[in-house]
């Protein structure tokens, strides 16, 4: 991890402010979904995309009943279904 040198304060609701010429550089826009992962005692931001349910792939990801599915494993349960 590089690290942006930057430090921002936690406000009292607990947010914080990304700087512009970071959203900028990672093509973040304001509503777009954030992923907030922890990684040992790290806090890792990440634009969400979403990913397959089953195998974690995230090329060619479609929403089928609230879940998402790659092309691959949709494929593979029609092959199931012959």
């Amino acid at each position: 991890m590089k690290p942006a040198g930057v430090v921002r304060k936690v406000d009292q609701l607990g947010r914080i402010v990304l700087p512009k010429s970071l959203r900028k550089r990672y093509q973040m826009n304001e509503g777009d979904p954030v992923e907030i992962l922890v990684q040992g005692d790290h806090i890792i931001l990440e634009r969400y995309r979403p990913k397959c349910v089953f195998c974690g792939s995230m090329e060619e990801v479609r929403e089928f009943k609230e879940r998402f599915l790659c092309g691959v494993c949709v494929a593979e349960m029609s092959q199931l279904a012959r």
